[in-house]
């Protein structure tokens, strides 16, 4: 597998993507977290090619997975309040969101958030109470639990895990 920055040529593939994993989701117990909006939305998916933040994971000369990563201090605006816990330091960090896979392929998650971490070596993520999948894959990527954070668009609480 490899990881390149998406182009718009992507765009479709990248939402279909997106769709199965909320099928996924949805099946494995989590309906909740895209589900209801029909997350993440177009407009969205748009600006994070546009601003170089949107990436694609490629099995066989295909795309089997998409997720956002940026990298800097205080990045992400959503965690600069943690409740239940603290992260483990403050430097520069990296942060994923809306990591998907399409089924063509097993371990993207894994590769994808190890691809991130690598770029950085020190990564945050989020994810919802329900979503025990991608809660089982940060643990066994050795990432720890360091709280609960809340997304600013729904003020939804989320479990926030960081590795160094």
């Amino acid at each position: 597998m490899e990881i390149r920055k998406s182009t718009e040529n992507d765009f479709k593939v990248i939402m279909a993507t997106y769709a199965f994993a909320r099928k996924f989701m949805a099946e494995h117990g989590n309906p909740n977290q895209w589900g209801t909006t029909n997350w993440p939305p177009e407009n969205l998916i748009h600006k994070d090619i546009a601003n170089g933040n949107s990436y694609v994971c490629i099995e066989g000369g295909k795309i089997a997975g998409t997720f956002f990563y940026n990298f800097g201090k205080d990045i992400e605006p959503t965690y600069k309040i943690i409740t239940n816990g603290k992260w483990i330091n403050d430097s520069p960090y990296g942060v994923v969101h809306r990591i998907a896979g399409n089924g063509i392929a097993k371990g993207v998650g894994a590769f994808c958030i190890n691809w991130a971490y690598e770029q950085s070596g020190h990564l945050r993520i989020d994810t919802h109470s329900d979503n025990v999948v991608m809660q089982n894959l940060l643990a066994k990527l050795n990432f720890v639990r360091c709280g609960i954070i809340h997304v600013e668009k729904d003020n939804s609480p989320r479990i926030a895990f960081e590795k160094i």
